[in-house]
């Protein structure tokens, strides 16, 4: 008998019932019936996909090995129960996802197939299930990452549509070469975000009638909590928990001592001590105008405009960044002191200058983290001993394939006398590569400034036959040349899997002539100068037909 891993409630096309997972398959029952509806195999199971957080519904997908659409279940517990016997669900399935998975790599690298020369019966030896996955991350969020990333690129994602959902490659052999851009995402996401280093100023808006606005969010809140923790104080000990917003008691009955969050907020924006805390110089008139308030003027400080700041600085300074470690070293040399310079002549003005200094001290603490825990150095250089500094390693990099070797070795003129001959280069190559260069530019910038009299539409499926045939060139030189190996790669195929994808990356190439022909015609049809289309896609085809002389030599084992 199977043994029951997980159950839980949860409907399925609208139908309420039982889900359950065992050690075999995971199975769906209708409610009141004993049979069950929805049978997969563990072997069967290729992909997951979960509902947001914070969803209405507790949703969760999954994905079958020849059906995408797969079954949808929603749980039907209440929320906190609901979204924790999904979770269990989700890394179960997750774990035997991940195992399928690896059990399809397996057989491909341990016994590799014979490749068929060419194209028509060539298939991918990766299947479809073996999507590439981040290390550490669930299909889901794969997923995720892969549509973020053609989200932001719409070029990638207009390939995507053309080559992947228009089954001309596979979902793995479309990412396989992308793989940094998946990285680079995850790396992203995972990034802490530090703290915005705007000092908190709440800036008043004008309304209708003449009256000023001050919007006031749980953000906003908690930077000024964060930044002045005297209005925390203040807070804490004029707001009652109960009369605070969101509070499950708001017509909690307040004494005369005590403030509603509102009534706290709109005295504490009218009161001296905000306009203490503004990030500029007060106005002697508008501190005029502020009223005095009973509550908030018990917590004002007396003015930090003295010589000596009032928070002195007790840590020790380090030595890289001490702007006076040096001075008695230069007491004899050097220009005279300034007398005019004088810290503290300007009073005004050393309150605002010592609280950005508080605010990037702040910022920068933030961003160490706690002092215990920050990582202490033996050696007073090693923290100047930057990384970017250093040459990187010498990787081998890709093998020079060569034809006719013996002739480049034995290619240099010995005199008579056995001595070697200077051989004076000539001019013409180098003028002659300008020039073309030149002409090459001059029609890049008068094709540019011409008005693009080709339809959208044939222009679009030229645009898409130039694409497809780039990708599946990229697929095809990939396979023939693996990448180096101080590049990131998740999958690492084995010569007969790059072979094989190489035959079929061919056999898709191939086919570009065909498609220029049909543009060549559409371009006829449409009274478009047929000339104008090859030319423009004569480059494509000049790189498939020395993609395929090179495929045919490598068959006949000639030299590429």
């Amino acid at each position: 008998m199977a043994r029951l891993v997980c159950t839980a409630k949860a409907s399925y096309k609208k139908t309420a019932g039982i889900l359950e997972l065992t050690d075999e398959l995971l199975q769906w029952t209708p409610q009141g019936k004993s049979v069950p509806v929805v049978r997969v195999k563990y072997p069967d199971a290729a992909s997951l996909f979960c509902s947001k957080e914070g969803a209405a519904q507790v949703r969760l997908k999954l994905g079958l090995l020849h059906d995408d659409a797969g079954h949808n279940f929603t749980f039907t517990a209440p929320p906190p129960a609901a979204h924790n016997e999904r979770e269990r669900f989700k890394k179960e399935l997750t774990a035997i996802i991940s195992r399928n998975r690896a059990q399809d790599i397996t057989p491909a690298t341990s016994t590799p197939r014979p490749i068929a020369p060419l194209p028509t019966t060539t298939t991918a030896t990766v299947s479809r299930r073996s999507t590439p996955v981040i290390p550490g991350n669930d299909p889901a969020n794969d997923f995720r990452l892969r549509k973020f990333v053609l989200v932001a690129n719409p070029d990638l994602a207009q390939l995507h549509r053309d080559l992947v959902i228009g089954g001309q490659i596979t979902e793995p052999e479309f990412w396989d070469g992308r793989e940094h851009l998946l990285l680079a995402q995850a790396a992203a996401e995972a990034q802490k975000k530090g703290k915005p280093g705007q000092l908190v100023d709440p800036r008043p808006e004008a309304v209708d009638g003449g009256e000023i606005k001050i919007r006031i969010t749980p953000q906003l809140v908690h930077d000024i909590f964060d930044e002045y923790p005297v209005v925390a104080k203040a807070y804490s000990e004029n707001v009652p928990s109960k009369a605070r917003l969101f509070s499950p008691n708001p017509s909690f009955p307040l004494t005369s001592a005590q403030l509603t969050e509102e009534s706290f907020w709109k005295r504490y924006f009218q009161s001296k001590l905000f306009n203490a805390h503004r990030a500029s110089i007060r106005s002697t008139a508008a501190q005029h105008v502020v009223k005095d308030d009973p509550i908030f003027d018990k917590y004002l400080e007396r003015e930090d405009d003295g010589l000596e700041p009032r928070r002195q600085r007790n840590e020790a300074v380090d030595v890289f960044v001490d702007l006076a470690a040096t001075l008695e070293d230069h007491d004899s040399t050097g220009n005279e002191k300034d007398i005019t310079m004088q810290a503290g002549r300007q009073k005004g003005a050393l309150p605002l200058i010592r609280k950005f200094n508080e605010h990037s001290e702040r910022l920068l603490n933030s961003a160490l983290g706690p002092a215990a825990k920050r990582p202490r150095l033996q050696d007073e250089y090693a923290q100047i001993d930057l990384d970017d500094l250093h040459d990187p390693e010498a990787s081998a990099g890709i093998v020079l394939e060569m034809q006719d070797r013996q002739r480049y070795f034995e290619g240099r003129c010995t005199g008579a006398d056995g001595g070697d001959i200077k051989i004076k280069q000539e001019r013409k190559a180098g003028d002659a590569a300008l020039l073309a260069m030149t002409q090459n530019v001059s029609a890049r910038l008068e094709v540019r400034s011409r008005k693009n009299d080709i339809p959208d539409g044939l222009f679009r499926q030229m645009t898409t036959c130039q694409t497809a045939a780039n990708e599946f060139l990229r697929q095809f030189w990939s396979a023939m040349y693996p990448p180096p190996m101080d590049v990131q790669t998740l999958n690492v195929a084995t010569p007969a899997q790059r072979a094989a994808k190489a035959a079929k990356m061919i056999a898709y190439a191939a086919k570009t002539r065909e498609k220029v022909e049909a543009l060549v015609g559409v371009a006829r049809t449409h009274g478009v100068d047929p000339g104008r289309v090859e030319t423009a896609l004569k480059p494509v085809l000049s790189a498939v037909d020395q993609a395929l002389a090179f495929h045919q030599r490598k068959l006949t084992g000639g030299r590429p």
